[in-house]
């Protein structure tokens, strides 16, 4: 059995990272507004004083029991250890450290029916995102998985809210486009210690990265 504690944990995670709540009845331009905000770093204050404590613990593996409940698993451990990670450490390595262990829980919940028991289409673009972000060989078949997800999510979306989620799967696209020249995301180069070629150098010069992209 999972502890009260446990659950007002990863509640208070969904409550704060999907204002738009379980029902599908939400405002197309406030439903835009609220990805503009995940996406684009403007929650990263708020996600430091409420929650650097909480993305400490999943990436210490304190969390794992998060990962017996769909929601639990599939929405908020993964929030936490592929979005907030990324606001907790900002313009650090331990930004990315956590994507392995997001895209196992990703992967294990696509097996199990826990993503088809997600009753909302931003639940489910949020569990697929560690598809995307986690650097590794296999890297352009989890895209292509990634797309093939987003493409279904779009198709079945309210239909207010269909030109969002088509918008998702091009961003998929335009991310394998990125990933299929280079072997990984060269925006990370820096804060990662890594050197960058030629070919990334002026793609970096140029600034446009589909993750930024998103929602602007």
């Amino acid at each position: 059995m999972i502890a009260e504690r446990v659950r007002e944990d990863w509640d208070n995670v969904l409550d704060f990272w999907f204002p738009e709540g379980r029902g599908l009845d939400v405002d197309p331009q406030a439903h835009h507004a609220h990805w503009r905000w995940r996406m684009q770093g403007g929650a990263d204050a708020e996600i430091i004083a409420r929650f650097a404590d909480i993305t400490e613990r999943a990436a210490q593996g304190a969390l794992d029991d998060w990962a017996q409940d769909p929601h639990g698993r599939l929405v908020a451990l993964i929030a936490v250890l592929d979005q907030f990670s990324r606001s907790v450490w900002r313009n650090d390595a331990r930004a990315f450290a956590q994507d392995p262990y997001a895209v196992s829980l990703v992967m294990r919940g696509l097996s199990n029916g826990d993503y088809s028991r997600l009753e909302t289409p931003w639940f489910q673009i949020v569990f697929g995102l560690p598809l995307g972000h986690c650097e590794g060989p296999d890297h352009l078949q989890r895209l292509d998985q990634l797309i093939g997800l987003r493409q279904d999510i779009a198709a079945t979306a309210p239909t207010p809210l269909a030109p969002i989620y088509s918008g998702l799967v091009s961003q998929a696209g335009d991310v394998r486009k990125i990933i299929a020249a280079f072997g990984r995301h060269p925006h990370r180069n820096g804060v990662l210690n890594r050197k960058s070629t030629a070919e990334e150098e002026a793609y970096l010069a140029k600034g446009q990265f589909p993750h930024m992209k998103a929602f602007r």
